[in-house]
């Protein structure tokens, strides 16, 4: 193979490819309705999570920036309503969350106290 095909093949290549995408929160369990950000989220940022129960994935945007360690909402929920994470009630929310919505302490209260 001459240098000139080599180029040829390598933009080409380089011209088809796709940007690789990356998951940024996970979900422990199909129906929990927080997922837990692997990596910091943006405001506007649409990220790709990933059920650890079977490997599926799910696409939200987010309403806010998320730490690191932090929660994405899955579900929308009213105010009172139970929270679900590993596949048991954690807690319940304290306001209305929409997908996408960063959840904290301002808008969950643990079900440990």
């Amino acid at each position: 193979m001459s240098h000139s095909q080599a180029n040829t093949l390598t933009e080409k290549q380089h011209e088809d490819s796709k940007p690789v995408s990356t998951h940024k929160f996970l979900i422990h369990h199909r129906g929990d309705h927080v997922g837990v950000a692997i990596s910091p989220i943006q405001k506007g940022e649409e990220v790709v999570g990933v059920y650890m129960d079977d490997d599926s994935q799910i696409t939200v945007t987010a309403n806010g920036d998320i730490p690191l360690g932090h929660k994405i909402a899955l579900a929308s929920l009213n105010v009172g309503e139970p929270v679900l994470k590993y596949g048991i009630q954690i807690g319940l929310t304290t306001q209305k969350w929409e997908v996408g919505d960063y959840v904290h302490t301002h808008n969950i209260k643990t079900a440990r106290w």
